[in-house]
Parts: structure tokens; sequence; C-alpha cells
């Protein structure tokens, strides 16, 4: 934070800053292109993500200056937020118009933010609006819990930026602890924290007992930038609500909204009913649905078994689900995970985030770090030079989200009790009890 320091004073010119704050980025090890379908997921935070100095202003004024990009976003909140500007200044405005949909914000922010690893797959979109939710509810006292972040994080991408996301990425910033697995059912919005072999004795939990798991997270930047809403990943979201209409129409039932329409309303066995009908890209993608959901399911056993060859092999089942089902990818990204599957140590990896440019990431043995590196690079460099300036490799851990607090996250307006955390009438109990819903689904 140092550095961060330093700079605030010399752009703004004023004392130290008041307040510090840390975004971890996230990577979802199974759960891929599911979450705006309601679909279940996995995550974990980093201990790499975006870090903030900043100070409240009675003005209104915003002035917020990024280490990484170029330009000084400054506009006051008093006065109508202006077109967008195309760059990281949108994110910070995106997350003032959602606050501003339920509350008066009279105090603005002076900030200085820095990204800790390159731009792709590891929802720094989400951290930083994350970030910016956090730090114009500091400044204005609202005393946001973290439903309401996600909440309207999630609203600021999707409103003002225009990705069709779900709550996956917010969630795993606010949400995720340190060495635990984050399991959450999007459709209801309920989550749990699992522990690492915590259905083995306690002698085999999680190298647990030293704190470290027998893992790190490798991250893989191809050296290829994207922004989502110029892939296509609006159109895959487009692409699952058009099954469910289709096989609402060939059941001759009423076609619901868009806002109200999600592949896990569909059962499984319904869909298998009129497969032969749908146009076969819109088949592909509803199989990856709901195999990847079934992946979900069978990877938290895995880990709470504390079998991490059995965890890893899913995700690379659910990175070849991802590339021939869901028809997405790079070259760059398919040629780093072929090269990975020839690296001893690796135990799986998947692409990562919407998995259209960015990054793949994988479960890698710590004690292979050094040789990974090398035959990675070797192997990448030498069939896309090209990228020899931007390609990157990181070796991570499992890290705390952004706000620790209670283990069972719930939202009032999706119907869950918030004396239990739990939906009303199902069971989401660690036990792998599913609620009903999923065993409807197929999963």
């Amino acid at each position: 934070m140092e550095k961060l320091r330093c700079m605030y004073q010399r752009v703004f010119g004023k004392n130290d800053p008041e307040s510090e704050l840390f975004a971890p980025y996230r990577v979802c090890p199974l759960g891929a292109h599911v979450d705006h379908q309601h679909g279940l997921v996995t995550g974990f935070a980093i201990d790499k993500g975006i870090r903030f100095v900043f100070s409240p202003t009675s003005s209104g004024e915003i002035d917020v200056v990024s280490l990484n990009f170029e330009g000084r976003v400054k506009f006051n909140l008093h006065y109508p937020i202006d077109t967008k500007c195309h760059h990281w200044g949108d994110y910070l405005k995106a997350a003032v118009s959602a606050l501003q949909q339920d509350y008066h914000l009279e105090r603005g922010i002076r900030a200085v933010v820095r990204g800790e690893l390159p731009i792709g797959g590891l929802s720094s979109s989400a951290a930083l609006l994350c970030g910016f939710v956090v730090c114009l509810s500091l400044a204005n006292g609202l005393s946001l819990d973290k439903r309401q972040v996600i909440h309207y994080a999630s609203l600021a991408e999707r409103q003002y930026i225009g990705l069709n996301n779900g709550v996956l990425d917010q969630s795993c910033v606010m949400l995720c602890q340190k060495n635990k697995l984050l399991f959450m059912d999007t459709a209801t919005t309920t989550y749990q924290t699992l522990s690492f072999g915590a259905k083995r004795n306690m002698s085999s939990m999680i190298t647990a007992i030293g704190n470290q798991l027998p893992f790190k997270i490798g991250i893989f930047f191809s050296g290829v930038t994207r922004r989502l809403v110029n892939t296509n990943y609006n159109q895959r979201v487009d692409e699952c609500h058009s099954v469910v209409w289709m096989i609402q129409t060939l059941e001759q039932r009423p076609k619901t909204s868009t806002e109200n329409t999600f592949l896990r309303d569909i059962p499984k066995e319904l869909f298998m009913k009129w497969y032969n009908r749908l146009p076969p890209s819109l088949s592909r993608r509803a199989q990856h649905f709901y195999g990847e959901c079934q992946r979900v399911v069978d990877a938290t056993n895995c880990w709470e078994r504390g079998d991490i060859t059995a965890f890893g092999k899913l995700m690379d089942e659910s990175c070849n689900s991802s590339i021939h089902l869901y028809e997405c990818g790079s070259a760059e990204l398919t040629a780093l995970w072929a090269i990975s599957r020839q690296c001893d140590g690796i135990y799986g990896g998947r692409f990562a985030g919407a998995g259209f440019k960015g990054a793949y990431i994988a479960l890698v043995d710590p004690l292979y770090e050094k040789e990974i590196r090398n035959m990675v690079t070797a192997h990448y460099l030498k069939r896309f030079p090209e990228h020899a300036d931007t390609f990157r490799i990181f070796f991570c851990d499992v890290a705390e989200g952004m706000m620790p607090d209670q283990q069972t996250f719930y939202l009032q307006e999706y119907g869950i009790d918030n004396t239990s955390g739990r939906i009303c009438h199902k069971d989401v109990s660690t036990n792998s009890k599913f609620p009903e819903t999923i065993a409807a689904m197929g999963a």
C-alpha cells in the first residue's frame, strides 16, 4: 500500500488517505458458464487483487487515479452522470449509478487504485466494482452488508456496463474464505464454504493443521486481453434463453420474460425429451449446463474427501466441455490447456472467467512450479512468439474474501430465511443433500 499512499499524496497534495481496501481476484475451478442460468458454481478468492486508498470528499467530487491504466476520472455525483468514457472509469460511474437507485449519496471520494495482476479471466471488473461500492458506502456511512455489496456490484455491471452476468464473480470477491472452497447455488444464492478433506479423518484435513492446501493456483495469462461486452459472452447467454423458450413452445407453455428465463427451470429430463428438436448449437449449450452442474456436485464431494487428483480431472472435463459444447476459448487458451496436460505436477485446469481470451488456470503441485513455468513458457511462446512481452505466469494461494463475516449468505428478496440462512423448506446442509430443484434438474 505504500506506493499507493505516495501516489495519493503526489496527485492530491493532501494528507495521508483515510482508508485502505483490498478486493481479491477470484477463480472458478468448476461451474463454468452456468451462473447466468442459475446453476451451481464453486470459487476461490486468491491472494492477489485490487488495492484502494481513498478519502471522502464533502463536495460530492469523485476524483480517482489508476496506476494500471491511463486517465483520471473526475465528476461530481450531485450532477447527472455523463456518457460512458469506455475505459476503467465506467466501472466507477456504474457503482455510483447503482447506489443512487436506492441512496442519496452526499460524499464523493478521492482515490488511487492498483491491480496486482494483468487483466483477463480473474474477474477484475467484479473486484473493482465491489471495491468502488464499498468505498462509496464507507464514505457515505451506508454500512452495506455483503449481500448488498454483491447486489449493487452485479447491478452496476448488468445495467451500466452491459454485461449479462450472474452473481458468481461478486460473490467470490465477498464471500470466499481462506483455504476453503465456495459452493453456491446461484438460483437461491445460498452457499457453503467447504474445508478440504472435511469428510476424512482429522489428520488429513487440509494439511490444514499447517493451514496449507496441497496445491497452488497457477494463472497463465495468454497475453491477449478482452472486454466481455465485445466478445460472444452475451450471445451465449441469449442462446441459453432460446433453449428455454423453444422448450416452452414445444410444451405449449407460456414464454417467460427475459429476466425470468433460466435453464435451471428446465429439468434435464424435459430437455432430453426435446433436444433432437433443438438446433444443434443450442442443444450443445444446454448439454454443457447440465453436465457442468453435475461436475460441481461431484467436485464438492472430491474436495471434502481430500481428493485433489479427482478434483483436477473434473476441471479438465469442464474445460473440454467449454471448448466443444459451450464453444468458447481461443487458439491461445486451447494451446495452454493442451501444454499443461503434458506437464507433471498439474492436477487439472480450465479457461478462467468467461473463457474467451484472457487466462488459463490450473491447480499445481508447488514442488513443480519451476518445471511448469519453464515448460509452459517454452512451448507456448514457440507457438505464439508475438505474445512474448505480455505472456505471464503467476502462482497464487487461496485467500480470504473482501469482508469475512458469517458463513451463510442470504437474500430476503429471494425467499431465504435469514435466521437459519437456508431456503425455506429446502435442505442445503453440508451432508450433500442438495435442494430439491437441483435433484429435479438432473444434477
